[in-house]
């Protein structure tokens, strides 16, 4: 089996790659190669199933080279500006993550056999009703961001092409993903992650959204699961709808860092400071975000829930600060 990441080189796509060549299997079938596609590497891999291909997926022919025409393939595609950027970059956000997500389609489209495709969406393709609402995956989608168009049309696009036989597509609306290690980014929920990685670092973290806001999230070990069930949940079981929704805590900073002082005190970490910076800018973006969602529809078919919010600090503890 040929499997392609889009955006391999990002954190998610390499923790994916590590944990289906750890797993060795994919669908019931050996992974003979995984090709990461992405503008930029920061970590090489050297396992020789691996072939790392530098390319941006607004680039037709470099997606259509790391797709290629084998038969029996999977395709993650995970490749995308993020939301703050969108905002900042509209042209750039229309070339990258719609024009770009349509060259991923047809590709896959035009491949041997049937691909399955398992496409990052997000739960920034909610929008414009009160958002301390449970969002559902019945919930009306009117995103209030370029990001989360984006996000809207390309789960669209998978439906129609899955709808007209063109590949086997699967859309994951991702909350926001922690604790994503390295620098603060781009991205409006670059908070999320910041107000429990700069703290475990010891420096303080400027935080620009209230303390009270809430926000679903979830971690990144269970992400990754989560993309590699959806891939291999039988097709008979998904229907006419192929996006869904994770199931995720919702959180606030106060509860942040109630939880990362609790695993600190744990683990004899000394805590830098969570420090207001109120930003107007970010704030308002996350505005439009959901406050919570209901994931029972992903739980049915088997995607896993996300263990409990200190579990997932000391994850990330355990996995990039040895502790």
């Amino acid at each position: 089996m040929k499997i392609i990441i889009t955006g391999g080189g990002g954190f998610l796509g390499h923790q994916l790659c590590q944990k289906l060549l750890e797993r060795g299997t994919l669908c019931d079938k050996p992974v003979g190669a995984i090709v990461l596609l992405d503008a930029f590497f920061h970590k090489p891999v050297t396992d020789a199933r691996v072939t790392q291909m530098q390319g941006d997926i607004s680039d037709r022919e470099a997606v259509f080279a790391a797709i290629g025409q084998e038969a029996d393939t999977v395709v993650f595609h995970l490749a995308s500006m993020v939301s703050g950027e969108c905002e900042e970059r509209y042209d750039d956000a229309i070339r990258v993550n719609l024009q770009g997500g349509m060259n991923v389609f047809e590709a896959a489209r035009t491949a041997a056999g049937r691909p399955r495709v398992v496409f990052a969406s997000s739960v920034a393709v909610y929008g414009g009703i009160d958002m301390s609402q449970l969002m559902s995956d019945t919930t009306k989608q009117l995103p209030q961001t370029t990001y989360g168009i984006t996000k809207a049309m390309c789960e669209m696009l998978v439906n129609d092409h899955t709808r007209k036989g063109h590949f086997d597509g699967r859309s994951v609306r991702l909350p926001t993903v922690i604790i994503r290690p390295g620098k603060p980014n781009a991205a409006a929920s670059s908070w999320a992650s910041g107000m429990f990685r700069e703290p475990l670092s010891g420096v303080e973290c400027l935080l620009p959204i209230r303390r009270e806001q809430p926000h679903p999230m979830t971690g990144y070990r269970t992400v990754v699961e989560s993309f590699i069930a959806l891939a291999e949940v039988d097709e008979s079981k998904l229907g006419k709808d192929r996006a869904y929704v994770l199931p995720a805590h919702r959180v606030t900073p106060q509860i942040a860092e109630k939880v990362v002082t609790e695993v600190a005190a744990e683990k004899g970490i000394t805590l830098g400071p969570i420090v207001d910076a109120f930003d107007a800018r970010i704030q308002g973006i996350v505005d439009n975000w959901p406050q919570q969602v209901d994931g029972s529809r992903a739980v049915e078919i088997g995607i896993p829930r996300p263990p409990e919010l200190k579990v997932i600090v000391e994850q990330y503890v355990a996995d990039f600060l040895g502790k």
